[in-house]
């Protein structure tokens, strides 16, 4: 494939942590060939036996996992989600980029990465080298979620009365310093809250002893208990 190049394999001047050989690479389910992959601290790179291959920055790894579903792939290997297309899908996305909306621009290329080791019983090392490399290359998005723009309560400066103290006022007060506008929405909250209250005695049709003294005036009630078991055979959704 075209983005198969030759380069030297990182050392331990890069941190090598993890050199495997007899490991095939699988590009999107196609065979790159068996070569040999190199787990290092600046890169995860893999070269063939012609010095052929290819590298992989930390920042665009999305996912590494060890996968052991022999129904997903027919072999335990190092799984690994890259964003970014690689062969002959980046020559193909180019063109179908050019002819797309932009409201496609946030939908980002994968790619998928299946790394076979010849012994299998190496996985857990590749995978435990793979962490470490990574941890070294944090997301910076994720670092930027960790700043707080605001401002910071300096309680020090105001306990030593060197910062702005916050005003605040009584009912009253606060009264007073309402406009118009806001002195007439605060009766009209008054007076939804004031009937609110005066109907919690009929809600869901429920009758206490407090609304059954309200219809007691001019009014014939009943106030024979409802029969046990009435509503036994109702279909209830629960």
């Amino acid at each position: 494939m075209s983005f198969l190049k030759s380069f030297p394999p990182p050392g331990s001047a890069e941190g090598l942590r993890q050199q495997q050989p007899e490991t095939e690479a699988v590009l999107n389910g196609k065979g790159l060939g068996t070569g040999t992959l190199y787990i290092a601290e600046s890169r995860l790179s893999w070269l063939d036996g012609s010095g052929l291959g290819f590298s992989l920055e930390y920042p665009t790894i999305s996912l590494h996992a060890v996968s052991r579903d022999l129904n997903a792939y027919p072999r335990e290997h190092l799984y690994v989600m890259v964003n970014a297309k690689f062969g002959e899908e980046s020559k193909e996305s180019v063109a179908e980029e050019e002819e797309e909306d932009d409201s496609d621009d946030d939908v980002e290329p994968i790619a998928e990465f299946r790394f076979v080791p010849n012994d299998k019983s190496a996985l857990e090392a590749m995978f435990t080298a793979m962490c470490e490399c990574q941890a070294l290359h944090p997301d910076p998005e994720d670092e930027d979620s960790d700043d707080y723009d605001g401002e910071e309560y300096d309680v020090e400066a105001h306990e030593q009365g060197q910062g702005d103290i916050p005003t605040f006022y009584t009912y009253e007060e606060g009264l007073s310093h309402l406009t118009a506008e806001g002195q007439a929405t605060l009766e009209r909250l008054e007076g939804m809250l004031s009937q609110s209250v005066s109907s919690q005695y009929n809600m869901a049709g429920v009758r206490t002893e407090d609304s059954i003294r309200d219809y007691e005036d001019g009014m014939e009630v009943d106030t024979t208990p409802t029969v046990a078991g009435q509503f036994e055979d109702a279909d209830v959704d629960h």
